[in-house]
């Protein structure tokens, strides 16, 4: 069964648009300045997804109608609309690039509901509008960051543009998602009020790493701190070579400390990371003691190996790299070591009882998800119930006549940090009782806006796959289930 998968993180936003599709992506990052709070949006449109049409010039070029607003309790607080115009092109086959566009909307602390509309001004296709909540909220007399900027490239400016910042012209790197082929991580930010919060002529320290998203593990060797001068404004320019970070999912994290070592402001940005071919030194991973631990009774390798494997769906990207490598070589005290260090990173006063109550969840998995082909830690379900806990409520529908047997999991808290989040499985092979995860809209989780059209392939298996909507039948309760699950 073909399938459209894609992978979408925090203020990334798809577009889908009729039959034919306009594929747009969107993040965005908010600034302060003498002028008030600001919103910058950085949007990139997929060439080969709009219609190009002859110019005066003679060269061809796309347009696309945009309309951005800034609502509160339905009162526009900021608007814009206008047309973004392609790169003019000779040759209409050559299409496979991007053209991105940068916007600021001035607006004062507050939350917003902010909605864009996009259509292809050459097609006949009405814009589908999306909304998300912003929240802008920069104290006058308390030290914050900024938002977090990523950067694609950068150099001196020339003359002020829309893309200048502190001297600097810095093209936007629209996506939180770094394939191998990229191999640094930009970012820009500033830091606001640090002369009000410590006081005047005092230092700070400014420090900005890169940690697992999955435990806030930081990473040393993508760390940096540096001792400055207390500002009004302080810019951050930095990037890191990424060539080496493992596949995972992870958090920049940007923090300003006093003389003190107290806790200023700070700010986290996620991202992925796609690396398999990263070399990566594991002997930070290794470098504990075994000795009058609960590890050293562990002696039988099958065993311990088998009590590492289990832990995969809480580990980090670094550890899942050493379990699916350097774990099937090593010897028993090399495994003993990665494992005490690994309920060490967790609960470093009692790294047993840490891993026991973990131990009691996969027996549970065992029991509740577990099937002929997968441990119940090997599968979606048990994945996400070991990585999330069990969902607030869980919807499950195994005999609709219309679509394959699936369940849908409501968190209304997720990681302390994501509120209202879900997950949706369902059973391709209707045989095994093997509930794959199909979509979520949790961060870093897969996100497939055709679900619904691949939850009912088992009765239309020739589908539109540019289609997100379904028509409804009678017995179909999916989406119910999804805006009001119980």
């Amino acid at each position: 069964m073909k399938k459209i998968i894609l992978f979408l993180f925090v203020m990334m936003l798809p577009f889908l648009l009729g039959a034919t599709s306009l594929w747009a992506f969107l993040t965005y990052s908010t600034f302060n300045s003498p002028e008030g709070p600001y919103v910058e949006t950085y949007l990139t449109i997929a060439g080969n997804t709009v219609k190009f049409v002859k110019n005066d010039n003679g060269k061809f070029q796309a347009t696309v109608n945009i309309l951005m607003t800034f609502k509160q309790n339905d009162v526009i607080k900021a608007f814009k609309k206008y047309e973004l115009n392609s790169p003019a092109i000779d040759d209409t086959t050559k299409t496979s690039f991007q053209f991105i566009d940068e916007q600021r909307f001035l607006v004062p602390n507050g939350t917003y509901d902010f909605e864009i509309q996009l259509a292809d001004k050459n097609k006949t296709i009405k814009p589908t509008p999306f909304t998300q909540s912003v929240s802008v909220d920069f104290p006058i007399d308390k030290s914050s960051f900024s938002g977090i900027q990523l950067i694609q490239s950068y150099g001196k400016s020339e003359t002020q543009k829309t893309i200048t910042k502190s001297g600097y012209d810095l093209v936007p790197y629209v996506y939180n998602y770094y394939p191998s082929i990229e191999k640094k991580l930009i970012f820009y930010c500033e830091l606001y009020n640090m002369d009000k919060t410590p006081g005047a002529g005092q230092k700070y320290l400014l420090s900005y790493y890169i940690e697992a998203y999955e435990n806030n593990m930081k990473m040393t060797e993508f760390a940096r701190t540096k001792k400055t001068d207390v500002k009004s404004i302080d810019p951050l320019l930095a990037e890191f070579n990424i060539e080496n970070l493992a596949t995972g999912n992870y958090n920049l994290v940007i923090e300003a400390r006093n003389q003190q070592n107290e806790l200023i402001a700070s700010r986290k940005l996620f991202f992925q990371r796609s690396n398999p071919g990263a070399k990566i030194v594991y002997s930070d991973m290794t470098a504990f003691n075994t000795q009058n631990t609960f590890v050293e009774r562990i002696n039988n390798m099958d065993t311990l190996k088998e009590d590492i494997n289990c832990t995969f769906p809480i580990s980090s990207g670094l550890e899942r790299s050493f379990i699916k490598g350097p774990l099937k070589q090593a010897d028993l005290k090399t495994l003993q070591q990665f494992f005490i260090g690994f309920w060490l990173r967790r609960d470093p006063q009692n790294p047993e009882k840490a891993w026991l109550a973990y131990l009691d969840q996969v027996k549970k998995t065992q029991v509740n998800f577990g099937t002929r082909i997968k441990k119940g830690y090997q599968s979606d379900r048990g994945r996400v119930y070991l990585e999330y806990g069990p969902p607030n409520t869980r919807s499950t529908q195994y005999s609709e006549p219309s679509t394959y047997p699936y369940e849908i999991w409501h968190y209304y808290t997720l990681n302390n940090n994501q509120r209202n989040k879900k997950f949706v499985f369902y059973s391709p092979d209707m045989v095994t009782s093997d509930f794959q995860l199909i979509h979520s809209d949790a961060i870093g989780e897969i996100n497939n806006p055709h679900w619904q059209i691949d939850l009912r392939n088992r009765i239309e298996q020739h589908i539109d796959l540019q289609d997100t909507e379904t028509i409804n039948s009678w017995g179909d309760f999916a989406k119910d289930y999804w805006d009001l699950p119980n």
